[in-house]
């Protein structure tokens, strides 16, 4: 568990903190327009299990495919990690508890028989809506074939 959060360490981190949107972020606007633009259809920020309280930023329900669009800071990405040198423990142990909470998302979703897409922030959204799309025409082939 992590412990009690910190007070912020300057007012511009705080400012920064609340601006930090929770859903509808730029990545995932500009990913939603795409993926409607090109005539798919889909629901937003949508629990798949009941009784589990994590949502899927982007849901295809029919072809069974979660997507989430991660931000670097908040879910560690690989390229662009990076830890606040201010209340670092406390950050750090939050940072990786986000990591824990999103692969056992994953593990839950998957079990249930879903595709899981995690998709960057710093993704071309191009490049995240030909990999969506080629995901979710293959589950609706898979599930048609039934």
């Amino acid at each position: 568990m992590i412990a009690k959060r910190p007070k912020a360490s300057s007012p511009d981190a705080l400012r920064r903190m609340k601006a930090t949107r929770r859903r509808d972020t730029a990545a995932e606007m500009a990913i939603r327009s795409a993926l409607h633009t090109r005539g798919l259809r889909f629901r937003v920020d949508r629990s798949i299990l009941p009784g589990v309280r994590r949502r899927a930023d982007i849901v295809f329900v029919t072809a069974k495919v979660a997507v989430f669009v991660d931000g670097c800071f908040w879910h560690c990405c690989p390229i662009h990690q990076t830890y606040p040198k201010a209340n670092m423990k406390w950050w750090t142990a939050k940072l990786q508890a986000n990591r824990q909470r999103d692969a056992d998302t994953n593990r839950q979703i998957r079990e249930a028989g879903w595709f899981v897409a995690r998709i960057w922030e710093h993704e071309s959204p191009g490049d995240a809506i030909t990999r969506i799309v080629k995901l979710v025409q293959l589950r609706q082939r898979r599930f048609a074939a039934r």
